[in-house]
């Protein structure tokens, strides 16, 4: 991803209302609860109408977000606005009370560390350079830190200064923290719902064969009875021209209907048997018979190892999987693509190699993570974004495979392992 596109403010950024709601009230009741107990309690000296004036403010703002703001996904610019307020009137709050030398003073980091997490980057560097801007300012003016009268606080001017840069050091790293967490939460998100998306269409596409199965079934005893009645009446009729035209168009048409009828019978008695249990060598060659059929690249299979060939339910993560892995493999070789297939009562592991470039090593170590781009330009101009491969995997390892991606020795290419413990595979 381009650095640019951080600061690209995007629709389906939103933090809940409830939420953000919950965490003010958390820290107005903190905030009221503290100035009360420092008053009262300890007979501190502090401004305490003014504070108090300015929780009311906070108060009042939190009761027009909760009751009054319609929407409950607040959008990055909302949400930037309450945030932005939230940090003015705990910097108010805090340059009433001691400034930089109130101990509370690191609660000024939140809103950019909320921001950083549920936000643009746009949002969290604006919130973040307006609270180093609070801190240099509570550094040089403040009110007094709540004491007791006979007791000045005092601390050198190097401490002083230090509180600030400290409090920014923690800024830097919480916010960068939560600016990664936050993109890759988003982006696995993403990727985890167009996962869902295709998932979503195959069982559609199964709903809809059976669905035609059934009406197949149905319509067939009605439409026999019509076919019957039909030629009665062509008896009858006999060579009556008046109506006999109209009997053959009757009959025609009827044929054609039964004929429509026993292909769809046959698609889903084809389409059953693809969802029936499957050998596992039996389903890898269908799936490179497929590619052999679109590609003049050369697909081999090879099983010498496979002992005991276990059959297993051909589900649509396993397949889509393997053929998704294949088919990149088709991709990005040159000419050659080896399927080796090994089994026996521990293992069952399929590997898929090619003579292309191989993986780059650059996105190695983060292969089957959504959104990455190699550095390699013979690899990024055929590649994606990563997004196929994710799915791949994800779908593989919910069948409890364990998928890893590595150098081909024998071709050099890439080689990506699907290992299953037998046990697993055929449980599955």
């Amino acid at each position: 991803m381009k650095f640019s596109e951080f600061f690209t403010s995007r629709d389906n950024i939103q933090l809940d209302k409830k939420t953000l709601v919950i965490l003010r009230w958390i820290a107005l009741v903190g905030q009221y609860l503290t100035i009360c107990i420092v008053f009262f309690a300890f007979k501190f000296e502090l401004p305490f109408f003014y504070c108090s004036l300015v929780i009311l403010f906070g108060v009042l703002t939190n009761f027009y977000l909760q009751f009054q703001f319609k929407k409950n996904q607040l959008n990055n610019f909302a949400s930037t606005f309450f945030l932005f307020y939230d940090l003015i009137q705990l910097s108010l709050l805090l340059y009433l009370t001691g400034g930089i030398t109130n101990p509370f003073t690191i609660l000024l980091i939140v809103p950019a560390i909320v921001s950083s997490t549920f936000l643009t980057l746009r949002s969290t560097i604006n919130l973040s350079i307006m609270t180093v801007i609070i801190l240099i300012f509570l550094t040089i003016y403040n009110l007094p830190l709540p004491h007791y009268g006979e007791l000045h606080f005092h601390v050198p001017d190097t401490y002083m200064y230090a509180l600030p840069i400290a409090i920014i050091i923690t800024l830097i790293f919480l916010t960068y923290f939560g600016v990664r967490f936050g993109i890759e939460s988003r982006k696995r998100n993403e990727a985890l719902n167009k996962l869902e998306l295709i998932l979503a269409k195959e069982h559609e596409l199964e709903s809809i064969g059976l669905q035609a199965a059934a009406a197949a079934h149905s319509l067939g005893t009605p439409l026999s009875t019509i076919t019957v009645i039909a030629r009665e009446l062509e008896k009858e009729i006999g060579k009556n021209s008046k109506y006999s035209k109209d009997i053959d168009l009757l009959l025609s048409q009827t044929k054609r209907c039964s004929d429509i009828l026993k292909k769809l019978s046959k698609d889903q008695l084809e389409d059953d048997g693809f969802l029936t249990n499957v050998n596992i060598e039996e389903l890898l060659s269908e799936i490179v018979r497929s590619f052999t059929e679109i590609s003049d690249k050369k697909l081999s299979l090879l099983s010498e190892k496979n002992e005991i060939n276990p059959q297993i339910h051909r589900t649509l993560e396993i397949t889509y999987g393997l053929r998704n892995f294949i088919g990149n493999a088709v991709k990005y070789s040159n000419s050659l693509v080896d399927i080796s297939l090994e089994s026996n009562n521990k293992i069952t592991e399929v590997k898929v190699c090619d003579d292309g470039p191989g993986f780059s090593e650059d996105i190695l170590n983060v292969l089957g993570e959504p959104y990455i781009r190699s550095k390699n330009k013979i690899i990024s101009s055929k590649s994606g974004l990563g997004l196929g491969t994710f799915i791949g995997k994800t779908l593989l390892e919910r069948m409890r495979a364990n998928v890893k991606f590595d150098k081909c020795p024998k071709t050099k290419g890439a080689m990506v392992s699907i290992k299953w413990q037998t046990k697993d595979l055929l449980a599955t």
